[in-house]
């Protein structure tokens, strides 16, 4: 611990640095009340021995000085005085003195009172360091739920436009961007509703939105459920493709059976729909492939798209299923196991290929 002696007695500051020096103290002195304060300021001690009757600031004046100074607030202040006035002392208190000593010092008295002050300043001293770690913390902590809340807000307004998992891996970053042009095999599922042109043309827009609404929350739950990617809506049909940008196993599996989920809440919407004078199937064509995938659009708004030979056959498929048909190409078919069978259309000769293509018809075993 670090003590200032301010004392304009040379040999009492001599005394009091020798035998202060001893019991493993660093002493500093001055000879009168201002350079007391000005070290006071300038070097920051431990703890203040201050004589009272002292030329120019006495020992009231620098202790009052050192009140007033935020920074000092805490500083332990012992006076030093030869005077046994009661009312001296309590001018020293008002000062804001700690303690007072009485001259000639009394040396075991004079270092248990330093004992004691000096582990006050130590515990106080401790207590503004965790203030300090504390205010730092709660900064960082502050700073961390904000970047975590403006996160949370990025990735709310991201699945708005995204699949959730392509929200989070945008936003997680990495070394692959998956809105980078890629090119990857996936599976392709498109599904339309069948008799939708008669019924938009023939009930009121309401009507129609509201239906669509109800289509559309179905199918997307299941969207969701068997983590595809929803590149668009189309009015009254979605394209989903699995694959990307999370690899899974069996991708063209898992199409199958969301397909087959489909077709099941479609059933149920149709009896309902029905009930109110709408008759709507759904139709639904598989393909697997290659695709080259990525971001397009504009900095106004991005979309995640899937282009190739593929997209189009699975809408072409789609475009051939009746309503609670599901579709599929061979390649698809040789992806599943026998779980599943199908049963050939024939080749379908369909719009944009150059070949006619084999048509199978998905059935749960």
């Amino acid at each position: 611990a670090r003590i200032l002696v301010a004392d304009d007695n040379a040999a009492n500051v001599k005394l009091l640095e020798d035998l202060l020096a001893f019991h493993g103290y660093d002493v500093e002195a001055a000879p009168d009340g201002e350079a007391a304060l000005a070290s006071v300021r300038e070097r920051a001690p431990d703890l203040l021995l201050l004589d009272v009757l002292m030329p120019g600031l006495d020992g009231y004046e620098v202790c009052r000085a050192v009140r007033a100074d935020p920074a000092l607030a805490m500083l332990p202040v012992v006076m030093v005085t030869a005077l046994e006035d009661r009312e001296e002392r309590v001018r020293g208190l008002d000062a804001g003195a700690d303690d007072f000593l009485s001259k000639p010092v009394n040396w075991t008295e004079l270092f248990a009172r330093v004992r004691s002050l000096l582990r006050v300043k130590a515990l106080q001293d401790e207590v503004r360091r965790q203030a300090v770690a504390l205010r730092e913390w709660n900064a960082k902590l502050e700073e961390r739920v904000g970047q975590q809340v403006t996160a949370i807000q990025r990735l709310g307004r991201l699945k708005r436009f995204f699949s959730p998992q392509l929200a989070e891996l945008i936003l997680a970053g990495g070394a692959d961007d998956p809105l980078e042009s890629h090119r990857r095999e996936i599976t392709v599922v498109f599904l339309d509703l069948r008799g939708f042109t008669a019924f938009a043309e023939s009930a009121e827009p309401e009507e129609v939105m509201a239906a669509l609404a109800e289509f559309h929350r179905a199918m997307g739950s299941r969207v969701l459920e068997y983590q595809g990617t929803l590149e668009r809506f189309t009015g009254d049909g979605l394209m989903v493709f699995f694959n990307d940008p999370l690899p899974i196993q069996q991708p063209a599996r898992r199409a199958v059976e969301m397909a087959f989920a489909m077709q099941e809440d479609a059933l149920k919407l149709a009896a309902q729909w029905k009930r109110r004078g709408y008759d709507l199937g759904l139709g639904i064509g598989i393909a697997q492939g290659y695709a080259t995938v990525g971001a397009i659009g504009f900095e106004g708004r991005w979309d995640y798209a899937a282009i190739g030979r593929v997209t189009n056959l699975a809408a072409r498929l789609c475009g051939e299923a009746e309503g609670g048909q599901v579709l599929l190409d061979r390649k698809s078919m040789a992806s599943i196991d026998g779980a599943l069978r199908a049963q050939s259309l024939g080749e379908r000769w369909l719009e944009g290929f150059a070949q006619p293509v084999d048509a199978l018809e998905l059935h749960e075993a």
